[in-house]
Protein backbone atom coordinates (compact mmCIF):
# COMPACT_ATOMS: atom_id res chain seq x y z
CA UNK A 1 0.00 0.00 0.00
CA UNK A 2 1.38 3.37 -0.84
CA UNK A 3 1.26 5.82 1.78
CA UNK A 4 -0.09 9.67 1.16
CA UNK A 5 2.92 12.05 1.39
CA UNK A 6 1.90 14.76 3.82
CA UNK A 7 2.79 17.70 1.97
CA UNK A 8 1.95 20.52 4.98
CA UNK A 9 2.86 24.02 2.76
CA UNK A 10 2.72 26.60 5.84
CA UNK A 11 4.68 29.56 4.95
CA UNK A 12 6.45 31.66 8.23
CA UNK A 13 4.75 34.94 8.48
CA UNK A 14 8.29 36.53 8.95
CA UNK A 15 9.79 35.19 6.04
CA UNK A 16 12.44 37.41 5.60
CA UNK A 17 13.09 38.55 9.09
CA UNK A 18 16.26 37.48 11.30
CA UNK A 19 14.90 35.99 14.57
CA UNK A 20 16.45 37.22 17.76
CA UNK A 21 17.10 35.94 21.26
CA UNK A 22 14.19 38.02 22.37
CA UNK A 23 11.27 36.42 20.13
CA UNK A 24 12.94 33.06 20.55
CA UNK A 25 9.79 30.66 21.26
CA UNK A 26 9.90 28.19 23.89
CA UNK A 27 10.48 24.52 23.72
CA UNK A 28 9.37 23.94 27.33
CA UNK A 29 12.77 22.57 28.52
CA UNK A 30 12.89 19.37 26.02
CA UNK A 31 15.33 21.00 23.34
CA UNK A 32 17.84 19.17 24.54
CA UNK A 33 16.98 15.05 22.88
CA UNK A 34 20.09 13.17 24.19
CA UNK A 35 23.48 12.38 22.16
CA UNK A 36 21.63 10.14 19.25
CA UNK A 37 19.25 13.55 18.17
CA UNK A 38 22.37 15.43 18.67
CA UNK A 39 24.36 13.29 16.41
CA UNK A 40 21.69 12.70 13.94
CA UNK A 41 20.82 16.70 13.65
CA UNK A 42 24.93 17.50 13.46
CA UNK A 43 24.74 15.06 10.10
CA UNK A 44 22.08 16.95 8.54
CA UNK A 45 23.73 20.40 9.13
CA UNK A 46 27.28 19.60 8.39
CA UNK A 47 25.56 18.00 4.78
CA UNK A 48 24.04 20.84 3.73
CA UNK A 49 21.49 19.49 1.67
CA UNK A 50 22.83 19.77 -1.87
CA UNK A 51 19.72 17.74 -2.96
CA UNK A 52 17.06 19.66 -2.75
CA UNK A 53 15.50 20.15 -5.77
CA UNK A 54 14.20 23.69 -7.26
CA UNK A 55 18.14 24.37 -8.06
CA UNK A 56 18.87 24.87 -11.92
CA UNK A 57 21.14 22.89 -13.83
CA UNK A 58 24.77 23.12 -11.61
CA UNK A 59 26.44 21.10 -9.65
CA UNK A 60 24.00 20.90 -6.95
CA UNK A 61 21.35 19.58 -9.43
CA UNK A 62 19.87 16.19 -7.66
CA UNK A 63 19.97 14.65 -11.09
CA UNK A 64 21.20 11.35 -10.77
CA UNK A 65 21.57 10.86 -14.95
CA UNK A 66 23.29 14.07 -15.40
CA UNK A 67 26.22 12.31 -13.77
CA UNK A 68 25.98 9.00 -15.82
CA UNK A 69 28.92 8.30 -17.88
CA UNK A 70 27.90 8.72 -21.39
CA UNK A 71 26.25 12.56 -20.25
CA UNK A 72 30.17 13.03 -19.72
CA UNK A 73 31.25 11.14 -23.08
CA UNK A 74 29.25 13.37 -24.63
CA UNK A 75 30.07 17.13 -23.04
CA UNK A 76 33.80 16.30 -23.85
CA UNK A 77 32.73 15.33 -27.79
CA UNK A 78 31.39 18.32 -27.78
CA UNK A 79 34.08 20.44 -26.69
CA UNK A 80 36.27 18.82 -28.57
CA UNK A 81 34.19 20.47 -31.36
CA UNK A 82 33.61 23.90 -29.60
CA UNK A 83 36.99 24.41 -27.38
CA UNK A 84 36.06 27.69 -26.42
CA UNK A 85 32.20 26.94 -25.45
CA UNK A 86 31.62 27.74 -21.41
CA UNK A 87 28.31 26.42 -21.01
CA UNK A 88 29.72 23.14 -21.84
CA UNK A 89 33.14 23.62 -19.47
CA UNK A 90 30.66 24.62 -17.13
CA UNK A 91 27.76 21.73 -17.62
CA UNK A 92 30.83 19.18 -17.69
CA UNK A 93 32.39 20.55 -14.55
CA UNK A 94 28.73 20.31 -12.90
CA UNK A 95 28.45 16.33 -13.77
CA UNK A 96 32.16 15.79 -12.91
CA UNK A 97 31.01 17.47 -9.45
CA UNK A 98 28.54 15.10 -8.97
CA UNK A 99 30.55 12.06 -9.24
CA UNK A 100 33.11 13.27 -7.00
CA UNK A 101 35.74 14.67 -9.46
CA UNK A 102 35.96 18.15 -7.46
CA UNK A 103 39.19 18.63 -8.94
CA UNK A 104 38.86 18.26 -12.44
CA UNK A 105 35.73 19.81 -12.11
CA UNK A 106 37.29 22.60 -10.57
CA UNK A 107 39.42 22.69 -14.02
CA UNK A 108 36.58 22.89 -16.09
CA UNK A 109 35.07 25.59 -14.02
CA UNK A 110 38.42 27.94 -14.88
CA UNK A 111 38.29 27.15 -18.12
CA UNK A 112 34.36 28.39 -18.48
CA UNK A 113 35.11 31.47 -16.51
CA UNK A 114 38.84 32.23 -17.98
CA UNK A 115 36.36 31.92 -21.36
CA UNK A 116 33.90 34.06 -20.14
CA UNK A 117 34.75 36.13 -16.64
CA UNK A 118 31.29 37.22 -15.91
CA UNK A 119 29.69 33.92 -16.36
CA UNK A 120 27.40 33.91 -12.32
CA UNK A 121 26.91 30.29 -12.82
CA UNK A 122 30.58 29.03 -13.50
CA UNK A 123 31.70 30.73 -9.73
CA UNK A 124 28.87 29.55 -8.04
CA UNK A 125 29.78 26.08 -9.27
CA UNK A 126 32.95 26.86 -8.38
CA UNK A 127 32.61 27.63 -4.73
CA UNK A 128 30.58 24.83 -4.44
CA UNK A 129 33.34 22.79 -5.08
CA UNK A 130 35.96 24.71 -4.04
CA UNK A 131 33.23 24.21 -0.79
CA UNK A 132 33.44 20.78 -1.19
CA UNK A 133 36.94 20.55 -0.83
CA UNK A 134 37.41 22.54 2.45
CA UNK A 135 38.66 26.06 0.09
CA UNK A 136 35.98 27.69 2.36
CA UNK A 137 37.48 31.83 1.69
CA UNK A 138 38.14 30.62 -1.92
CA UNK A 139 34.29 29.41 -2.07
CA UNK A 140 33.04 32.61 -0.66
CA UNK A 141 35.10 34.69 -2.82
CA UNK A 142 33.59 33.16 -5.95
CA UNK A 143 29.99 33.45 -4.82
CA UNK A 144 30.45 37.29 -3.97
CA UNK A 145 31.43 37.31 -7.76
CA UNK A 146 28.71 35.67 -8.74
CA UNK A 147 26.44 37.70 -6.86
CA UNK A 148 28.76 40.96 -7.97
CA UNK A 149 27.44 39.86 -11.78
CA UNK A 150 23.82 38.90 -10.56
CA UNK A 151 22.66 40.41 -7.71
CA UNK A 152 19.57 38.75 -8.01
CA UNK A 153 21.17 35.01 -8.11
CA UNK A 154 19.23 33.35 -5.22
CA UNK A 155 21.07 29.90 -5.87
CA UNK A 156 24.37 32.04 -4.58
CA UNK A 157 22.83 33.34 -1.62
CA UNK A 158 21.94 29.83 -0.38
CA UNK A 159 25.52 28.32 -1.06
CA UNK A 160 26.90 31.39 0.67
CA UNK A 161 24.94 31.15 3.20
CA UNK A 162 25.94 27.11 3.55
CA UNK A 163 29.81 28.58 3.73
CA UNK A 164 29.12 30.87 6.41
CA UNK A 165 27.93 28.33 8.47
CA UNK A 166 30.45 26.18 7.73
CA UNK A 167 32.58 29.14 8.97
CA UNK A 168 30.60 29.84 12.29
CA UNK A 169 29.36 32.96 10.96
CA UNK A 170 25.57 32.52 11.44
CA UNK A 171 23.95 35.51 11.67
CA UNK A 172 25.73 36.61 7.91
CA UNK A 173 24.15 32.69 6.89
CA UNK A 174 20.99 33.77 8.03
CA UNK A 175 20.61 36.89 6.18
CA UNK A 176 21.70 35.21 3.25
CA UNK A 177 19.06 32.65 3.35
CA UNK A 178 16.45 35.33 3.82
CA UNK A 179 17.45 37.09 0.63
CA UNK A 180 17.08 34.01 -0.90
CA UNK A 181 13.97 33.57 0.04
CA UNK A 182 12.75 37.26 -0.64
CA UNK A 183 14.06 36.59 -3.90
CA UNK A 184 12.49 32.98 -4.88
CA UNK A 185 10.08 32.22 -2.28
CA UNK A 186 9.56 29.17 -4.05
CA UNK A 187 13.19 28.06 -3.06
CA UNK A 188 13.17 24.67 -0.85
CA UNK A 189 17.04 24.68 -0.59
CA UNK A 190 16.77 28.01 1.32
CA UNK A 191 14.25 27.56 3.74
CA UNK A 192 15.63 23.75 4.36
CA UNK A 193 18.72 25.42 5.13
CA UNK A 194 17.91 28.39 7.62
CA UNK A 195 15.59 25.69 9.27
CA UNK A 196 18.84 23.94 9.33
CA UNK A 197 20.23 26.87 11.56
CA UNK A 198 17.11 27.76 13.66
CA UNK A 199 17.14 24.05 14.55
CA UNK A 200 20.95 24.35 15.48
CA UNK A 201 19.86 27.05 17.86
CA UNK A 202 17.02 24.88 19.33
CA UNK A 203 14.75 27.09 17.78
CA UNK A 204 12.73 24.50 17.00
CA UNK A 205 9.29 26.03 15.97
CA UNK A 206 10.76 28.40 13.40
CA UNK A 207 13.02 25.22 12.14
CA UNK A 208 9.42 22.96 12.32
CA UNK A 209 7.86 25.99 9.97
CA UNK A 210 10.85 25.94 7.52
CA UNK A 211 10.89 22.37 6.98
CA UNK A 212 7.42 22.28 6.27
CA UNK A 213 7.52 24.83 3.80
CA UNK A 214 10.63 23.02 1.76
CA UNK A 215 8.50 19.88 2.37
CA UNK A 216 5.63 21.38 0.82
CA UNK A 217 7.88 22.52 -2.47
CA UNK A 218 9.27 19.10 -2.59
CA UNK A 219 7.68 16.31 -0.91
CA UNK A 220 10.13 14.15 -2.72
CA UNK A 221 12.90 14.45 -0.64
CA UNK A 222 13.36 12.75 2.46
CA UNK A 223 15.94 15.34 4.05
CA UNK A 224 13.50 17.58 4.97
CA UNK A 225 10.89 15.02 6.74
CA UNK A 226 13.99 14.05 8.70
CA UNK A 227 15.23 17.47 9.73
CA UNK A 228 11.54 18.13 10.86
CA UNK A 229 11.00 14.83 12.43
CA UNK A 230 14.35 15.77 15.00
CA UNK A 231 12.56 18.93 15.82
CA UNK A 232 9.33 17.73 16.88
CA UNK A 233 11.76 15.08 18.99
CA UNK A 234 13.77 18.17 20.16
CA UNK A 235 9.86 19.60 21.54
CA UNK A 236 8.94 16.66 22.73
CA UNK A 237 6.10 15.28 19.90
CA UNK A 238 7.30 12.07 19.29
CA UNK A 239 4.16 11.02 17.08
CA UNK A 240 4.35 13.70 14.61
CA UNK A 241 7.96 13.10 14.16
CA UNK A 242 7.13 9.11 13.76
CA UNK A 243 4.68 10.29 10.85
CA UNK A 244 7.63 12.59 9.00
CA UNK A 245 9.63 9.23 9.11
CA UNK A 246 7.41 7.43 7.82
CA UNK A 247 7.24 9.34 5.15
CA UNK A 248 11.09 10.10 4.70
CA UNK A 249 11.27 5.94 4.33
CA UNK A 250 8.65 5.85 2.02
CA UNK A 251 10.58 8.53 -0.02
CA UNK A 252 13.85 6.96 0.30
CA UNK A 253 13.75 3.69 1.66
CA UNK A 254 17.82 3.32 1.47
CA UNK A 255 18.64 6.62 3.58
CA UNK A 256 20.10 5.39 6.97
CA UNK A 257 19.49 8.29 8.85
CA UNK A 258 15.65 8.08 7.93
CA UNK A 259 15.81 4.90 9.42
CA UNK A 260 18.11 5.93 12.53
CA UNK A 261 16.47 8.62 12.78
CA UNK A 262 12.45 6.39 12.86
CA UNK A 263 14.26 4.14 15.02
CA UNK A 264 14.56 6.79 18.00
CA UNK A 265 11.31 7.99 17.24
CA UNK A 266 9.42 4.84 17.88
CA UNK A 267 11.87 3.66 20.77
CA UNK A 268 10.28 7.18 22.04
CA UNK A 269 7.13 5.93 21.51
CA UNK A 270 7.65 2.97 22.96
CA UNK A 271 7.14 0.77 20.37
CA UNK A 272 10.06 -1.67 20.51
CA UNK A 273 9.29 -4.14 17.70
CA UNK A 274 9.28 -1.10 15.46
CA UNK A 275 12.39 0.82 16.66
CA UNK A 276 14.23 -2.45 16.31
CA UNK A 277 13.01 -3.07 12.87
CA UNK A 278 13.91 0.83 11.89
CA UNK A 279 17.82 0.36 13.87
CA UNK A 280 18.14 -3.13 11.45
CA UNK A 281 17.32 -1.33 8.50
CA UNK A 282 19.66 1.11 9.06
CA UNK A 283 22.13 -1.66 9.86
CA UNK A 284 21.61 -3.63 7.03
CA UNK A 285 22.10 -0.17 4.94
CA UNK A 286 25.48 0.62 6.44
CA UNK A 287 26.82 -1.93 8.71
CA UNK A 288 28.41 -0.78 12.12
CA UNK A 289 26.68 2.47 11.80
CA UNK A 290 27.07 3.90 15.87
CA UNK A 291 23.70 5.44 16.23
CA UNK A 292 22.09 2.78 15.13
CA UNK A 293 23.94 0.11 16.42
CA UNK A 294 23.16 1.88 19.60
CA UNK A 295 19.86 2.42 19.11
CA UNK A 296 19.42 -1.12 18.46
CA UNK A 297 20.86 -2.45 21.58
CA UNK A 298 18.61 0.18 23.69
CA UNK A 299 15.69 -1.18 22.38
CA UNK A 300 16.99 -4.87 23.30
CA UNK A 301 17.47 -5.76 19.42
CA UNK A 302 17.99 -9.49 18.12
CA UNK A 303 21.00 -9.51 15.21
CA UNK A 304 18.90 -11.87 13.00
CA UNK A 305 15.27 -11.66 13.63
CA UNK A 306 12.60 -10.25 11.38
CA UNK A 307 10.75 -7.21 12.31
CA UNK A 308 7.78 -5.71 11.53
CA UNK A 309 8.72 -1.90 10.41
CA UNK A 310 5.35 -0.95 9.32
CA UNK A 311 1.65 -1.89 10.73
Amino acid sequence: MVRRIKTVGRWPSRAGAPRTQADRPSDDGRASAGPLLATLALALALGGCSTIANMPSTMVDDSASAASPANLASLTEVLAKNPNDPQAYNMRGSVLGQSGRYQEALADFDKAIAIDPNYAQAYANRALARRQTGQIDLALADYERALQIDPGYAVAYVGRGMTYRDKGELLRALQDFNKAIQIRPDNAQAYYNRGLLYQSQRQHQYAIDDFSTAIGLSHQQAEPFIARALSYLAAGDAKAAAGDLDDAVEVEPENVQAWTSRGLAYERLNDKEKAAGSYARALALRQGYGPAVAGFKRVGGEPGKSYTTFN
